[in-house]
């Protein structure tokens, strides 16, 4: 039984004695011009001109390097990994928004043939034909065009 208790003192202590959980980085919103330079990732250019190298998940990496999206006025959730450096939230979170003629619009792909919308472009799983951006209403993004 001592036996015992000395186990259950020694788990106690090493439960309590776990470091923290390391804190969650800040989440911002930044906003500017997509950039899509050849043989770089794809940075967004700030109002005052500053240049932010972009990241994410492989669908968010997808949708970045969308040439149809070039140019764009573009908003991002997500987090500084450096002053220069930002890290999108996973797609599925829905954090990047097209702005056009003073609208926020989620970016939607569309398969014509079956009526399927994703969130990164590419071929529709089904038909195997490439998707069509479909910028939506972020109300309406899951509807039908």
């Amino acid at each position: 039984m001592k036996t015992f208790g000395v186990l259950l003192i020694g788990m106690a202590v090493a439960l309590t004695a776990r470091p923290a959980p390391a804190a969650e980085p800040a989440s911002a919103i930044i906003r500017g011009k997509l950039t899509q330079d050849p043989d770089k990732s794809p940075c967004l250019v700030t109002r005052e001109g500053k240049r932010i190298a972009l990241e994410g998940d492989e669908p968010t990496r997808g949708v970045l390097k969308d040439k149809r999206l070039a140019g764009v006025d573009l908003e991002l959730k997500g987090h500084f990994t450096a002053p220069d450096s930002f890290a999108v939230d996973h797609i599925h979170t829905k954090s990047m928004y097209v702005y056009k003629d003073g609208k926020k619009l989620a970016i939607t792909y569309w398969c014509d043939v079956c009526s399927i919308r994703t969130y990164s472009p590419g071929i529709c799983w089904c038909c195997q034909q490439e998707t069509a951006l479909d910028l939506r209403d972020p109300d309406k993004a899951f509807d039908k065009p």
